[in-house]
């Protein structure tokens, strides 16, 4: 299958809203647990003040099978950005996210950042392999964050050094 990588607009907003509910009514993937809107989804992923890039893969027909975001996050510094990747349940498209990650890398350059930070839900095994394969290597480790329910869920912290 054939797919297109290209930067997100707010009209990507109800697609990328639904692709990531599916993800997080599945659980077990993500540390978001509130539903986003359309209007959410797009302040908070696409073009919100903290949003350094954000890409969309799409299939052939232009479904959106998955998007990578890359945000700024004070807690990281000024030369730092917070990725995050999501891509559609069930999709059997192989080489999703290495497309965003190359072009989420390029704009993270471009950007004159320095490193990329990707922290991962421990029991996310997908998420920790994938970042795992695109070069991160782990640097710190939250013991214990709880989830909505009271969970406790460690989150790992990979670094990407993009110099």
């Amino acid at each position: 299958m054939e797919l297109r990588v290209r930067p997100t607009v707010r009209a990507d907003a109800p697609a990328l809203a639904e692709l990531l509910n599916e993800i997080i009514a599945a659980g077990g993937t993500t540390a978001y647990e509130t539903p986003f809107t359309p209007e959410s989804l797009a302040e908070a992923h696409i073009d919100g003040p903290r949003v350094i890039t954000s890409v969309i893969a799409e299939d052939q027909e232009g479904c959106a099978i998955g998007f990578q975001i890359l945000l700024a996050n004070d807690k990281l510094g000024s030369d730092w950005g917070d990725i995050g990747t999501f891509a559609r349940r069930g999709s059997t498209t192989r080489g999703i996210g290495s497309a965003l990650f190359a072009a989420t890398r390029t704009a993270a350059i471009a950007a004159g950042l320095k490193a990329i930070n990707a922290t991962i839900r421990a029991d996310n095994e997908g998420g920790l392999t994938f970042y795992a394969k695109m070069g991160f290597v782990d640097y710190a480790v939250a013991r214990a964050v709880p989830l909505a329910d009271g969970s406790p869920v460690d989150r790992i912290s990979r670094r990407y050094d993009l110099i």
